[in-house]
């Protein structure tokens, strides 16, 4: 069994604190792990096989570096371009056949366990229980799909209709789409209604989750969606290994069309006339959540008497002063956050925006979002820090012809051998020792120590210690843009 994480998708629903650089995958909102990790985490014990991670070209360094993290490796597919799961899904499955055919193997294809990387599941042996007695209807051909038992009629997810239970599996019916209020009460109603001496007939919430052979897979895009099938087949016909990935045909993979495995696969499937069921469902009631909005993220929250959760993403504690204010939600990164007479709050403050909400209302982030990027604005893209492979840089002021960088290097990494055309840069060393190439020049910058990079000069820093290098730089030039950067080398693969 291969576990497949798709890691993509930009999380605007958790902004500010989400970002399409830096999307809620990548973020620790459930524990001191981030999403990604605890997904990875989660496998432990349940498969010995590296995982196949499927993330944008944008994010491979935040995936590659959070699983290094953990002591974990993997094979990371990069998509040039978002065409939705079914296509990602079937990038897995081709790249999961070619390493079983490589390896010789005589078994069954192996069975790909599809898992979202941005998910909450508080209760691992659940989880894993419920692959485990999913796994033998897969192994025999069967497609599976584990479903959540219901807590509520909710409205934020799509359903699951199933029955005929036999060994603790229930045949999928229908996969139906988001209900309104109404419609999901009637699904729960039905459900309890037709259970137990009635019948068997479940309704559950669709998780996303999904386990299926790998040929199997291909065979049912082949047979339902033929076009996405061809495009995926030509866009890993052609891969190239770039370091820890596994770079795509984007020519091929642009022409993709792009659809749900929902819709791909899995109602075309259910609608099938047949003996035996094609789709089975595991129940599974694990403290699941999508993490979907900032009130789902306060439903699972620790919380205090008053039905305060506090959130803290930064250094050092958090501060706030919460005075009789209930049911809230407050995320701080830096500043002390105070209330006072208030309920249902959603308050998130990072270094360059702040978020007021009533937890009624959190859906409606999207719209702000897409304001912010109508207006020209970057805080809908990225955070005032910025990761690279090399480490993280903050921008903590900047003026017409000025901008001041707190820049931080790890460890044995080194930035681009580069140059700008538009501006000269000042380097001052507060923590660590960088090896500085300046033109002809290389040289150590210790402590207190400050050095100059006149403009158009072919420059490079490095961190030889084994400590964190700590640095302010100081950036005047008549532009300041990021994209003034003409690249000569660069150890992790990066282009101009």
């Amino acid at each position: 069994m291969i576990p497949v994480i798709m890691a993509g998708g930009s999380g605007t629903r958790l902004w500010p604190l989400s970002r399409t650089a830096f999307p809620k995958q990548f973020l620790a909102l459930n524990s001191q792990l981030t999403l990604l990790q605890e997904t990875a985490a989660r496998l432990d014990g349940l498969s010995d096989a590296a995982p196949l991670i499927i993330c944008n070209e944008e994010h491979r360094f935040l995936v590659a570096e959070q699983l290094r993290q953990q002591g974990k490796t993997a094979s990371i597919i990069l998509e040039p371009v978002g065409r939705n799961t079914a296509p990602a899904i079937a990038l897995a499955a081709f790249q999961a056949i070619k390493e079983w055919q490589a390896k010789g193997s005589e078994q069954e294809a192996p069975v790909l366990l599809i898992l979202a990387a941005d998910h909450v599941i508080k209760n691992t042996v659940a989880f894993q229980a419920a692959v485990s007695q999913l796994l033998p209807a897969v192994q025999a051909g069967k497609v599976g799909t584990l479903g959540i038992v219901p807590t509520e009629a909710a409205t934020g997810y799509g359903y699951i209709r199933a029955d005929n239970e036999q060994n603790g599996l229930y045949a999928v019916e229908q996969f139906v789409e988001k209900p309104d209020a109404a419609t999901a009460q009637r699904y729960l109603d039905e459900g309890a209604a037709l259970s137990g001496e009635h019948g068997s007939r479940q309704w559950y919430w669709n998780s996303g989750m999904f386990m299926i052979r790998a040929d199997r897979y291909l065979e049912e895009l082949a047979r339902f969606s033929p076009a996405m099938f061809a495009a995926c087949e030509l866009a890993m016909a052609d891969t190239q290994q770039d370091l820890d990935f596994i770079r795509i045909n984007k020519e091929a993979f642009e022409q993709c069309p792009d659809d749900s495995i929902d819709y791909a696969i899995m109602e075309p499937l259910c609608a099938l006339e047949s003996a035996e069921p094609q789709v089975v469902v595991a129940p599974l009631d694990a403290g699941w959540s999508d993490v979907g909005s900032w009130s789902a993220l306060w439903e699972i929250a620790d919380k205090c008497e008053n039905g305060n959760a506090v959130l803290h993403s930064g250094a050092g504690e958090a501060k706030t002063i919460l005075k009789d204010t209930r049911n809230s939600l407050i995320s701080t990164q830096q500043r002390m956050i105070t209330t006072l007479g208030v309920d249902d709050l959603i308050i998130v403050d990072t270094l360059d925006a702040v978020l007021v909400a009533h937890k009624d209302k959190v859906q409606d982030i999207k719209s702000i979002v897409a304001q912010i990027k109508a207006q020209g604005g970057t805080e809908h893209h990225q955070h005032r820090e910025v990761y690279r492979p090399w480490g993280v840089y903050d921008s903590i002021d900047n003026g017409e012809r000025y901008q001041v960088k707190r820049i931080s290097v790890k460890p044995g990494a080194k930035l681009s051998v580069q140059m700008h055309h538009h501006r000269a840069e000042h380097w001052i060393v507060v923590s660590g020792t960088a090896s500085v190439t300046n033109g002809d020049e290389t040289y150590l910058v210790t402590e207190n120590e400050s050095t100059f990079i006149p403009i158009g000069q072919v420059h490079a820093l490095e961190n030889p210690g084994k400590v964190m290098l700590e640095m302010i730089e100081v950036q005047s030039g008549s532009y300041l843009g990021e994209d003034d950067i003409v690249r000569f080398e660069d150890r992790y693969g990066r282009v101009k």
